[in-house]
């Protein structure tokens, strides 16, 4: 009987993941502008997470708003889900006025678990660095061709 179980919650999880974008997508904040798209946010995961190898990120709203005021340049990842909006909802005007590119990703703890960490995350700044110059590059690409809020 357990194993019957068990059978079930893998299905469940394979099945699960396959809709988990349009799920997470229902539970985003209104300011979340421009949202990443599936691809997008796939390969903006994998960026985090060749970056937090070599410590090359900024994790959580106080280092990443330290590090934009002192001029660090990168991309800024923001989670879509995150409530209470006023814990970051200053911080895109700040990339803006930066011109540094940022894009919203749907789940906190998807952006978390792709920087290595078993705490949920809000925001994340991916630094450049030679070691995944081609991945960051892609990622800077696409996220400066969406379109920015009004």
């Amino acid at each position: 009987m357990t194993k019957v179980k068990k059978e079930k919650t893998g299905e469940e999880e394979t099945g699960g993941t396959e809709k988990s974008y349009q799920e997470l997508i229902a539970n985003v904040n209104p300011i979340a502008n421009p949202l990443a798209s599936r691809k997008l946010s796939k390969k903006l995961y994998k960026c985090v997470k060749k970056a937090a190898k070599i410590k090359q990120i900024r994790r959580g709203v106080k280092e990443v708003q330290k590090f934009i005021n002192k001029g660090e340049r990168g991309i800024v990842v923001f989670a879509g889900d995150t409530l209470p909006i006023d814990v970051y909802c200053h911080l895109p005007i700040m990339c803006e006025d930066r011109n540094m590119p940022y894009a919203y990703v749907p789940s906190k703890v998807d952006l978390g678990s792709s920087a290595g960490s078993k705490r949920p995350t809000c925001v994340i700044m991916i630094k450049p660095h030679d070691e995944y110059k081609e991945a960051y590059d892609e990622c800077l690409e696409e996220v400066t061709s969406l379109p920015k809020p009004i």
